[in-house]
């Protein structure tokens, strides 16, 4: 299952866009670059996309280190082993509006 799951982390490498609305009224869009084959870049790419020449301003912008762990085990009657592993990946986000 970790394996499927840091796989299919690995392979998603564009932003996530969600539209959403500025405080000042004007449409923007909320961006995902989280994961270890995403970075800071995939998020500036999606806003230049999204805006083109107009350019874009950035609203909100955070960044969360974050860890997957799995512990697993097995037991009987002679013996019981523990194994364990943990996937460090990065939550990033930003918020932009395209400039008027």
């Amino acid at each position: 299952m970790l394996i499927i799951l840091v796989a299919s982390a690995l392979l998603s490498s564009c932003a996530t866009v969600r539209e959403t609305y500025a405080p000042d009224g004007r449409k923007a869009y909320s961006l995902n670059c989280s994961g270890t084959a995403r970075g800071w870049d995939k998020c500036y790419s999606a806003a230049g996309e999204l805006c083109k020449d107009a350019g874009y301003d950035i609203l909100d912008r955070s960044s969360e280190d974050a860890s997957l762990s799995s512990v697993s085990g097995n037991a009987n009657k002679t013996s019981a082993s523990v194994g364990s592993s943990s996937v460090k990946t990065n939550e990033r986000s930003m918020v932009i509006a395209c400039k008027k």
